[in-house]
């Protein structure tokens, strides 16, 4: 049986995504103190295994109060367990709710995984009454081949969203690639951009990259998120709440870029008045193209310093 087919349901963009454990759920204050855009609750790697059934009830418990007082930020999902097992099933199964943004999907070795996961949760959101492809999906490359595969993976379901290379060290990526970390992060350089533009190419709205697990090196953090905003991705998950204000940060333009932008839409407008096409603008030549990109940016951030 093969899922209904669903229009492709526009997602927000994501600076920040904070990882919670599943028996921590009361941290969820911290991700919102911290301003987190999002949270996600983690039942598979940061979960003992005796511990899964009771998590799975305390993210249903945070769903469900995330609801009931009109909570909007930090949007929240879960990091599910692996979908070769019974637990992954009866999680998405269980969360799949009001008030759940989208689903985490880890160990994902291809786009087989994604279409099996996608199947689901349209079950899932019939089952719940929730309009179909409301959930997001966000598939974790974390193998070799979900690496290689990333454009695939990518395009493999509509709901796909925030994708991107989480390269943090001695993690699974790295065991799997066979990188060494380093401070500076170039070992990852190659494969951060050719992820990234699989991504984009997939039709992926919003990627998101990641992890920076020193908690005392806040300089190193500061350094890699604007290493990966440079490539163009457009935020990072993290995994401590003093992450965050850095990471919101770097993601968010400044005044003076918002600024920018905007004279460089008007300088442009004036010389098409002129019947001219590019122009000079503060030492650089421009014409509509980039006062195109500078509309999108502008659209996109509008609000947001």
């Amino acid at each position: 049986m093969s899922s209904e087919p669903h229009r492709a349901v526009p997602r927000v963009p994501l600076r920040s995504l904070l990882f919670v454990p599943g028996t921590k759920t009361e941290w969820l204050t911290k991700a919102a103190r911290a301003g987190a855009d999002a949270a996600i609750i983690d039942l598979e790697d940061a979960v003992p295994v005796a511990d899964k059934v009771d998590a799975r009830n305390s993210a249903v418990a945070a769903l469900q109060h995330h609801v009931a007082d009109h909570h909007q930020s930090p949007a929240l999902f879960v990091r599910v367990n692996a979908l070769d097992t019974w637990d992954g099933a009866d999680d998405v199964r269980a969360v799949t709710l009001p008030g759940l943004h989208g689903i985490v999907l880890p160990k994902v070795d291809g786009p087989e995984d994604v279409r099996l996961a996608d199947r689901l949760l349209t079950w899932c959101e019939r089952e719940q009454g929730l309009p179909a492809g409301s959930t997001a999906l966000v598939p974790l490359l974390e193998t070799a081949r979900s690496l290689r595969d990333a454009h695939e993976v990518g395009g493999a379901a509509q709901r796909v969203a925030y994708l991107g290379a989480l390269t943090a060290d001695g993690g699974d990526v790295a065991r799997a690639v066979g990188y060494h970390g380093t401070p500076q992060g170039t070992e990852t350089l190659t494969l951060r951009s050719r992820v990234l533009l699989d991504a984009r190419a997939a039709g992926v709205e919003h990627p998101v990259a990641g992890l920076w697990t020193r908690l005392d090196d806040p300089t190193g953090l500061r350094v890699f998120a604007e290493q990966n905003r440079s490539l163009g991705y457009e935020g990072m998950m993290a995994i401590h709440p003093s992450h965050v204000p850095i990471i919101n940060e770097v993601f968010s333009p400044s005044p003076e870029e918002l600024a920018r932008w905007e004279r460089l839409v008007a300088t442009v407008e004036q010389a098409r008045s002129r019947g001219e096409g590019a122009v000079a603008f503060e030492g650089q030549m421009v014409d509509e193209a980039m006062a195109t990109t500078a509309r999108h940016l502008l659209a996109r951030h509008a609000g947001s310093v």
